[in-house]
């Protein structure tokens, strides 16, 4: 069977490279990079360390508004897919990218499998929510990380074409994890010790873009007696600058780190605040308490026990959780262990072979 696999952001390429592995043991796979993230840190840097295949194309489609942005991937996704004729097409997540990788297959009625199906954080101001609506609605094989997910997504009268079948991230989790302890070095080089740090990152518009919130988030963490290890994604400290922010003594700005630097420096926190889906996520995996910068999640598994705690960007709620003891019960294990890459494999191959037998 030949695939095309559409990757442009951050999580994609993680949720990629195990899947990635198993899809090219028994397909031809066809990588495509939308250029959703283009710089070397957000982009190149996960090629790199993770090991994943060159992309076949590059289709250097940038930044810019969401229309804008997913009408430039649409139109270049569907020439590529034109040209390369694939019997399926795999997008992952909640991007942009995914969105427009889903519309250019549907309307060349190419099947879609969507990778991480099902999640809904039930908030339609958040494009990312439009993004898995609208792609799950219009997928053929519906690849869900949880059951929750495959309950959200009968809610909404979708049943034909659903597979739980966990979660890659723990793939990825789990074989990076390893390579992380042997080849990163950031605790040692930001001197810090194991236990006795948080690592912060905040990038969604919700945030970055209004400065009463970002200025609670930063005035929330002043005088706590430990650093906070806060790579800035480039748009974040644009705005920082923008308005005029000052930066409490205990939070150290460092540049956007690779995969597995931050996975180390996630796997040794104390707390991890973010508004970010696939970290709370990690964290969760990596059983580090979690501090969620919204107020809602996708991912409304990892509130169990009080592993993650919906803060906003209020500041007594966000100063209150990082002081508060961290969660007493054990974590759950609702991603399904590892596996999902494997078991995606044989859910594609077998909806390849009907769809074989279907045409003869």
């Amino acid at each position: 069977m030949k695939l095309i696999s559409i990757v442009g952001a951050r999580p994609q390429f993680i949720k990629c490279a195990p899947l990635s592995r198993e899809l090219r043991r028994e397909h031809e796979e066809i990588l495509v990079h939308t250029g959703q993230h283009y710089d070397h840190e957000m982009s190149r840097i996960f090629f790199e360390e993770l090991d994943i295949p060159e992309p076949d194309y590059n289709l250097g489609v940038g930044s810019g508004s969401h229309g804008e942005q997913t009408g430039r991937m649409l139109a270049e996704l569907e020439r590529v897919m034109v040209k390369e004729t694939p019997d399926m097409v795999l997008v992952y997540g909640d991007t942009n990218s995914t969105l427009a990788g889903a519309l250019a297959a549907s309307k060349l009625q190419i099947k879609v499998a969507h990778v991480e199906a099902g999640l809904r954080s039930f908030d339609r101001r958040m494009p990312e929510e439009i993004n898995r609506v609208v792609t799950d609605h219009i997928s053929n094989l519906l690849l869900c990380p949880t059951q929750t997910a495959v309950t959200n997504l009968m809610n909404e009268g979708i049943t034909e074409g659903v597979h739980l079948a966990g979660d890659v991230m723990v793939d990825a989790l789990e074989y990076n994890r390893k390579v992380a302890l042997k080849r990163s070095t950031i605790i040692e080089r930001l001197g810090i010790e194991k236990g006795k740090y948080m690592v912060m990152t905040v990038h969604r518009p919700s945030n970055t873009d209004s400065r009463d919130n970002m200025s609670n988030i930063l005035d929330a963490l002043a005088g706590i007696d430990e650093p906070v290890i806060f790579p800035v994604h480039p748009r974040t400290r644009k705005f920082m600058i923008e308005f005029g922010l000052g930066v409490p003594v205990n939070i150290r700005l460092v540049e956007p780190l690779g995969y597995l630097d931050m996975l180390r420096l996630m796997a040794g926190a104390h707390k991890i605040l973010t508004d970010s889906g696939g970290m709370q996520k990690e964290a969760y995996m990596l059983g580090v308490p979690c501090i969620t910068l919204r107020e809602n999640t996708e991912w409304v598994e990892t509130l169990e026990g009080g592993w993650n705690v919906l803060a906003g960007a209020d500041k007594e709620t966000i100063s209150e959780s990082v002081k508060r003891a961290s969660p007493a019960s054990a974590r759950k294990d609702v991603f399904g262990g590892a596996g999902a890459s494997g078991k995606i494999l044989r859910i594609l191959g077998d909806a390849g072979a009907e769809d074989i037998a279907s045409r003869k």
